[in-house]
């Protein structure tokens, strides 16, 4: 995820402060890693130095100075642009998942063991997303962000079962190759 151009799409709605832009990303992608606010104000610093943002003033409304920002009219333009562009499937998949089995399998680990700890992880936080999505009164942003997240998860259960079901042949290749 590009968090110049998601800074970028907040700041669309009209000037902001970091700390509300941080606060607003949090709200608008709950189950994405939450932005810190070094990486907000470094990225604001960068929007600004590329003329895609600017300063709109300053306030300190009885605590401390906080600066606003705003988007350029090559902001609006840079975010069109990265919003119609159709993201690439990636060509490689780096899946950590993946490197653990075969490290644990080149080392004489038991990689049967881990891809089991690694399902039961899997199925706690996949428990742990559908209650935040049927809880009541949750919105639509957080269930099609649980269910992106759900997807997810889903797609390597089924990736660890069938290397569990293919375990005994791919250690034979990994410790022949």
């Amino acid at each position: 995820m590009s968090t110049r151009h998601i800074l970028l799409g907040l700041l669309a709605s009209g000037p902001s402060h970091g700390y509300d832009l941080k606060r607003r990303h949090d709200e608008r992608f709950p189950e994405a890693r939450p932005l810190a606010y070094g990486q907000v104000y470094t990225t604001l610093q960068r929007l600004v130095r590329d003329g895609l943002a600017e300063v709109d003033g300053t306030a300190s409304d009885g605590g401390p100075e906080r600066t606003a920002y705003r988007a350029t009219d090559e902001g609006a333009r840079e975010l069109a642009r990265w919003a119609g562009e159709i993201a690439p499937p990636a060509p490689f998949v780096t899946n950590e998942i993946f490197a653990k089995v075969v490290v644990s399998i080149l080392t004489g680990g038991d990689a049967g063991a881990y891809l089991l700890a690694q399902r039961a992880a899997h199925m706690g936080r996949m428990r742990e997303l559908t209650a935040v999505k049927t809880a009541p009164g949750t919105d639509l942003t957080t269930v099609l962000s649980a269910d992106y997240a759900l997807n997810h998860l889903d797609a390597d259960l089924r990736w660890m079962t069938t290397t569990a079901a293919r375990l005994t042949t791919l250690t034979a290749e990994v410790r022949t190759a």
